[in-house]
C-alpha cells in the first residue's frame, strides 16, 4: 500500500510517499480502506516538533473515512465493507489505516464518504467545547478563536443553534468575511501581536460586560487576554497551544476576580482515556451534521502524494474550513 511518512522533524519537505505492508487488525482493532483523510493542525505539529509521535519514522493523520477492510477478534457491531469514519492515533495518510474499534463510527444516513472525513475530530471537538465542557445555554455569549478554521466553522453554527450570541476572532479580513457565513454575529480581526485588541473589541460589543464562554486553541498571550474578555462567572475552555508558548498556568489571583473558570479539552486524550465518552459525544455531534444543523465545507483537497502541499497551505495560516487528502475515493 501507499503511505506518507516522515523520518525526521522539519518542514513539509520531510514528508515522503513510500510503499508499505498493509496492517492487520489485532484484538479490538479495525483496518479501513481509506477513501479520504483529514488534514489537521496537529498533523503539522507532529511533523514539525514531534507532537504525539511515539517514534520515527511516523505516518501522520488522525481521521479517515472509508470502508472497513477487516476486523480483529472481539469486535462487535462493525463488518467488512461497511462505510465508516474513524479517529486514529496516527497512520491516516495511507491506503489502509489501523485503529481501535472504539473510535470507528458508522456513517449517519445521508452522509457520504467525502463529508464523513471531516467528522471524526472537528465536529465532536466543537460539540464538546460548547456543550459537554463549556455548558453553553441560550442567551449567553460565546467567543471563538480561529473562527474561520475547521473547529471554528462548526463552533459558530453550534453556538448559534444553541441560542447564543457568537463572536469570532481571526487573523485577517478575508477570514472574517468567511466566518460570518457560519453563525457569527461579529468577527474581530487580530493578528496576534502583543497588544492586539480583541479583548477591547469584546468589551465594546458586549457593552463592557464580556462574554460568558471563550474557546481558545492558541494559548500564550491569547489565553491571558481571553480571560480578560470574560464576563462575571465566565468560562474559558482551552483546547490547544498553537502559539507554542509555555503551557498556561492560572490560580486564585486570575480566577477570583469575576469568579471565572478555566477548563480544557483534548479529543485525542479522551479517545485514549474514555472512548465510550467520546463515542457518546460523537454520536450527538454527527446527528447535527445529518440533520443539516452543521455543515463543514471542504475548501481544498489534495491527492495523497501531495500531502506536503496540503501542509504548506495549512501552515501558511490562510486556510479556512477543512482540508482533505484524496486517497481512494
Amino acid at each position: 500500500m501507499r503511505a506518507v511518512r516522515f523520518k525526521e522533524y522539519g518542514g513539509p519537505e520531510v514528508l515522503e510517499t513510500f510503499e508499505a505492508e498493509a496492517p492487520e487488525p489485532g484484538p479490538g482493532q479495525v483496518t479501513v480502506d481509506v477513501a479520504w483523510a483529514g488534514v489537521n493542525f496537529a498533523d503539522l505539529k507532529a511533523r514539525a516538533e514531534g507532537y504525539r509521535v511515539p517514534a520515527l519514522p511516523f505516518v501522520p493523520g488522525l481521521e479517515v473515512s472509508g470502508r472497513i477492510r477487516a476486523i480483529g477478534a472481539g469486535v462487535r457491531g462493525l463488518r467488512p465493507g461497511q462505510e465508516v469514519a474513524a479517529l486514529t492515533a496516527g497512520g491516516a495518510y495511507a491506503d489502509v489505516a489501523l485503529t481501535e474499534a472504539a473510535t470507528v463510527f458508522a456513517l449517519p444516513e445521508g452522509v457520504g464518504l467525502r463529508t464523513a472525513a471531516t467528522l471524526p475530530t472537528v465536529v465532536p471537538t466543537a460539540h464538546a467545547l460548547l456543550h459537554e465542557v463549556g455548558r453553553v445555554t441560550a442567551g449567553e455569549s460565546v467567543l471563538v478563536h480561529g473562527a474561520a478554521g475547521g473547529v471554528g466553522t462548526v463552533a459558530g453554527q453550534l453556538a448559534k443553534a444553541a441560542g447564543a450570541t457568537v463572536y469570532g476572532v481571526v487573523s485577517g479580513a478575508a477570514k472574517a468575511e468567511y466566518a460570518v457565513k457560519y453563525g457569527y454575529d461579529e468577527v474581530f480581526v487580530d493578528d496576534g501581536s502583543p497588544g492586539g485588541g480583541f479583548a477591547d473589541d469584546v468589551r465594546r460589543a458586549t457593552g463592557g460586560r464580556g462574554v460568558d464562554l471563550a474557546l481558545d486553541p492558541v494559548g500564550g498571550d491569547t489565553f491571558r487576554r481571553s480571560l480578560d474578555a470574560l464576563a462575571v462567572f465566565g468560562r474559558l475552555v482551552s483546547f490547544g497551544n498553537a502559539s507554542a508558548a509555555e503551557p498556561w498556568r492560572v490560580g486564585q489571583p486570575e480566577l477570583f476576580p469575576g469568579a471565572r473558570t478555566v477548563s480544557a479539552f483534548s479529543i485525542l486524550t479522551l479517545a485514549r482515556t474514555d472512548p465510550a465518552a467520546l463515542r457518546a459525544v460523537a454520536e450527538r455531534a454527527f446527528r447535527l451534521v445529518a440533520d443539516g444543523t452543521v455543515t463543514l465545507p471542504v475548501t481544498a483537497e489534495f491527492p495523497l502524494a501531495e500531502a506536503a502541499e496540503a501542509h504548506r497551505l495549512m501552515g501558511g495560516r490562510t486556510t479556512t474550513g477543512k482540508l482533505l487528502l484524496r486517497v481512494t475515493p
